[in-house]
């Protein structure tokens, strides 16, 4: 069964490792959210003990031989200064940033497909160009030997078409060695070994003009998004660090058991005057309220809030280094999809006129005004003028493709992939952004890209489809 171009990138949008990765670490990112919020949650802690006493001090009469203690301790957090507030809001900035590089990953991911796709294809046609220009050469060379057996032609004919001949071979075998290559990086990209790919679709929603091209890059690139969301996190984070300077409230509250298992030297009178033995146990229980005013920290806050508004500073300017960035690839992208528009039609028409050119020359030899070498140069016009056309229909889809994923329309949305295999980021953010207890731990960790140990090497085969000459 042929293989389309949506079916490869669905493959790689499932099972690519870059991708699948990128996902990974997204969801490492969104429990920075939760993270934050523990700062400002309740802690409680317990914590016991049994000691015996090996030796006892020589000065004391009342220690006790051995003891079992308990401590329970509820601290909550009323007031930070701002510091949890604010890392709450920078983690979930940070969170919006992820997911956009995370659209960036697979626009990137899906431009190598895409050109991947796309080579496998141009060079299965040179190869099957450069196989039927052997066999041409082939017959030109036995059917020069004839000629050079009855005397009409010369030495000098016999090896001209020897070393093109040879020549073709050559490329033939370069040819081959770049299919190869082509196949081996799609399997890598997309996990299975490409099989009799169909030419892809058009193209959907290209600009008209380079000035349309910037504006909805400007507004829908997942780069220029991500930096934003960068910047307002270093933001937030220089807002966290002005809290170091603030007071803190925290509510508290303590208890404690002890028990001396009745090895306490302490005796007590009883109403009677009779000597009786001591309490062993001991509780007590207390709750407050805590402020802490810093008055001096050797320099420190002052020091973080400068670091943070340097890091803020520098996403200010790596936003416009992106934006500047995304502004020459997107007018880039456009003029290289324009040119190779343009060059698909000057080498359709060099092909037709290489064509007829070499029937011309064939015709002109058999009545002896052209030469065997004639013949071969225009068969190696003709020859190149096919190759460079089939380049320049890869060339101008993947520079189309290439507009489109710097406009920020190259994600499985807009390439109309099955609504059931899209990856949604926010499925994982909701689901931990809440979570309190301390023992969720989650699922162990699975390999989710698919491995290729197990796909044969490559050849450069061909089927007859790919052979027919464009």
């Amino acid at each position: 069964m042929a293989e389309t171009l949506q079916g490869a990138l669905a493959k790689a949008y499932a099972s690519n490792p870059t991708l699948t990765g990128a996902r990974a670490g997204q969801r490492a990112t969104d429990e920075n959210v939760p993270l934050q919020k523990a700062n400002g949650r309740p802690a409680a802690d317990v914590s016991g003990s049994y000691s015996e006493s090996i030796l006892k001090p020589t000065i004391s009469f009342t220690a006790p031989q051995r003891t079992v203690n308990a401590q329970a301790q509820l601290n909550v957090p009323i007031y930070s200064g701002g510091t949890v507030r604010n890392g709450v809001k920078a983690a979930k900035t940070r969170v919006a940033a992820g997911q956009a590089n995370l659209r960036g990953t697979e626009a990137s991911v899906f431009s190598q497909t895409v050109a991947a796709y796309m080579d496998v294809i141009r060079d299965s046609a040179i190869v099957a160009l450069n196989q039927a220009n052997v066999k041409v050469l082939d017959v030109n060379l036995q059917a020069t030997n004839d000629r050079f057996e009855v005397g009409d032609l010369t030495r000098t004919d016999v090896a001209q078409s020897e070393s093109r001949l040879a020549l073709a071979r050559s490329d033939l075998q370069i040819a081959q060695s770049n299919l190869i290559t082509s196949r081996e990086n799609y399997i890598a990209l997309v996990g299975e070994a490409p099989d009799n790919l169909e030419p892809p679709p058009q193209l959907p929603g290209l600009p008209a003009n380079p000035e349309t091209a910037v504006q909805v890059a400007l507004r829908d690139n997942a780069d220029i998004l991500a930096a934003q969301k960068q910047r307002e996190a270093r933001h937030y984070d220089a807002k966290a660090a002005k809290g170091g300077v603030l007071p803190r409230v925290s509510a508290f509250t303590q208890a404690g058991y002890t028990n001396y298992l009745h090895s306490l030297d302490s005796t007590a009178l009883d109403a009677n005057g009779n000597a009786v033995e001591g309490p062993q146990i001991n509780k007590q229980a207390v709750a407050g309220v805590q402020l802490t005013i810093p008055l001096y920290q050797g320099g420190r806050p002052a020091a973080q809030v400068r670091q943070t508004q340097a890091l803020e500073s520098q996403a200010i300017e790596q936003e416009i280094e992106i934006e500047r960035g995304v502004i020459a690839q997107t007018r880039a992208a456009y003029a290289s999809w324009q040119a190779s528009l343009q060059t698909i039609d000057s080498n359709q028409k060099a092909v037709e006129a290489a064509s007829l050119s070499l029937e011309g020359v064939r015709a002109e030899n058999s009545v002896g005004s052209r030469t065997i070498l004639d013949i071969l140069n225009a068969e190696q016009e003709a020859l190149n003028a096919r190759v460079q056309l089939v380049s320049a229909r890869r060339n101008a889809y993947v520079a189309g493709f290439s507009l489109l994923a710097a406009m920020g329309h190259a994600e499985a949305d807009d390439l109309g992939l099955a609504s059931g295999t899209l990856y949604d980021p926010m499925v994982n953010y909701d689901r931990v952004k809440g979570k309190w207890f301390d023992w969720d731990y989650g699922a162990a960790p699975m390999p989710v890209a698919t491995r290729t140990v197990d796909t044969l090497p490559q050849n450069a085969n061909v089927s007859p489809e790919t052979a027919q000459q464009p």
